[in-house]
């Protein structure tokens, strides 16, 4: 009785003060890069609805250049401003941090996507359907694979324009990620840019039964990890009363002033720090592939749309990694000795089994998907540093590795057979010989992979691994070395069939692309080429970035 008695005080204390209920304050300008990249978004939905069939194309496609573009500037402007160092600051109410992470991250994404885009707008690969040209997306994304409708759509010519703002959405949610300054927001980030990313993956124009089943087994399992991060959520914020990052690493160092009866009743609970950090860590991994929450990456790399596996291995693993470092270095330093044992282990079998069942893959994005996962447990290298020079490194090699991984499946896109793409390894053998030009870029990006010098890979490679030494995971360095030859092995192997075997006579062809893609390959190689030979201004740059706002 006396509960309701509370409430209904409560109720009438609220209904005589109307104007004490106080209204966000929204830093506009520090939000730019999100809210262009969404308006644009939702523009492109009204193009969608408004404009005739014939003329979307065009139209998305611009629309998408020039938001990820404006968005690009508005990032450089944050930073030219000061925000990526003395102004960092907290912005949105403390939901969105503005530091320097956040700003080096967002740029990277949104250069990726752009070049992304090239990819998703490419219509010369496939053959003409019914005498108009068709890209790499399903005529009509919602009729039955083999249908009548479907055989309609593609009689008609017909393609998904729908994908353009589908990305678009799926970048705003990605910016907002690494940026995320309480798990609310992080949470609701990562549905913005899931969701739409379940859906790009079904959309194949060939083997469609493939692609929706990778878009199923993808869902699935990220709903799973998604219910791990919410539940770690509400564990944590059972343990420290908020969900603020700041506010959860004061509880966890004892440093917090505003002790109230019932925070007091829960501090003490350490089953719930770790549990809850565990989960929300487990949900966190998932995004970035590492073992064990590794199975669902060979299976969607391999069937969805190569432009869609090319942009989702580059940007979502950006993301993901920008938010776990946030996680572990803002919320949870207090509880390194916990969390840093886990990562050693997860680090040390990611690495070891991303390079080994590498080496038994017969299909190229099977095994580029494999070597995504040996790249996550390098990465969690320079994580587990613990250091500023950890975060740098990290930043360094997410940027460095994003754009090889762009330009490697661009050109998976171009050895085609009357299947479609020809991804199986045996077909790519004596590729060398037929398109010497192709099977040499794509051995730039094998090189960069394998960690060459003089290629973008070694540069980041070396930065994480000494950054890792440095912090004290010398034993972690030598297991990354050992999984680095064992991958360069793989590596070599594949550019060993392109140029010393001989062609079959039945071999797939190499489609002529339009400039679009023939641009996303040219920045793919300048970018591993510039970032191998003269990595020093990236390198400070991303040292300059590497101080996260508390």
């Amino acid at each position: 009785m006396a509960d309701a008695s509370v409430v209904h005080s409560l109720w009438t204390t609220a209904a005589q003060a109307p104007d004490k209920i106080p209204g966000p304050k929204i830093e506009y300008g520090q939000l730019a890069p999100t809210l262009i990249v969404l308006g644009a978004a939702v523009l492109a939905i009204l193009v969608e609805a408004f404009l005739p069939r014939r003329s979307r194309y065009h139209a998305q496609l611009l629309l998408s250049l020039v938001g990820l573009a404006a968005a690009f500037a508005a990032v450089i402007g944050l930073a030219a401003g000061g925000y990526a160092g003395s102004k960092s600051r907290i912005a949105a109410m403390g939901a969105v941090a503005v530091d320097g992470p956040a700003l080096f991250l967002q740029g990277t994404i949104l250069l990726v996507s752009l070049v992304a885009v090239f990819t998703f707008a490419e219509r010369r690969l496939d053959p003409q359907a019914h005498g108009k040209r068709v890209d790499s997306f399903a005529a009509q994304a919602g009729a039955v694979p083999g249908g009548p409708a479907e055989q309609a759509a593609v009689k008609a010519g017909f393609t998904t324009t729908e994908v353009f703002p589908i990305l678009l959405f799926a970048v705003g949610g990605l910016l907002i990620f690494p940026a995320a300054n309480d798990l609310l927001t992080l949470f609701v980030a990562l549905e913005v840019f899931s969701l739409p990313l379940y859906v790009l993956c079904a959309l194949a124009r060939r083997q469609r039964l493939l692609s929706q089943e990778s878009a199923v087994k993808y869902f699935l399992l990220g709903a799973f990890s998604s219910a791990f991060l919410l539940f770690g959520i509400a564990l944590l914020y059972g343990y420290a009363g908020t969900v603020t990052y700041a506010g959860i690493a004061d509880v966890v160092d004892g440093t917090v002033r505003d002790i109230t009866p019932a925070l007091a009743g829960t501090m003490g609970n350490d089953a719930l720090l770790l549990i809850g950090g565990a989960m929300v860590l487990m949900g966190l991994l998932f995004k970035v592939g590492a073992v064990p929450f590794h199975m669902w990456t060979p299976d969607v790399y391999q069937g969805a749309p190569t432009p869609v596996t090319g942009f989702m291995a580059a940007a979502t693993k950006v993301a993901a990694f920008g938010a776990l470092l946030r996680l572990l270095y803002v919320v949870l330093p207090g509880m390194r000795w916990d969390w840093r044992p886990v990562m050693w282990g997860v680090a040390i079998i990611t690495m070891l089994v991303g390079a080994i069942v590498a080496i038994t893959q017969t299909d190229v994005k099977r095994l580029l998907a494999y070597s995504s996962i040996a790249h996550a447990g390098f990465i969690l290298a320079g994580v587990i540093a613990a250091t500023p020079d950890g975060v740098s490194s990290v930043l360094f090699y997410l940027a460095a590795y994003s754009f090889v991984t762009l330009g490697a499946f661009a050109v998976v896109t171009l050895v085609r057979d009357a299947g479609g793409e020809a991804t199986h390894l045996s077909k790519w053998a004596g590729l060398g010989r037929r398109s010497p030009l192709v099977a040499a870029v794509f051995a730039i990006f094998l090189l960069a992979f394998a960690g060459i010098p003089l290629t973008s890979g070694f540069s980041g490679k070396f930065a994480v691994f000494k950054a890792a030494a440095e912090g004290g995971a010398g034993a972690l360095v030598i297991v990354g070395v050992i999984s680095s030859a064992i991958a360069a092995f793989f590596y070599i192997r594949v550019i060993v069939l392109m140029f010393f075997s001989e062609p079959k006579p039945e071999g797939p062809t190499v489609a002529v692309p339009s400039p679009l893609t023939i641009t996303a390959i040219g920045i793919g190689v300048a970018v591993t080429i510039a970032l191998g030979v003269a990595p020093q201004y990236f390198l400070d740059l991303a040292g300059q970035a590497g101080v996260f706002v508390r």
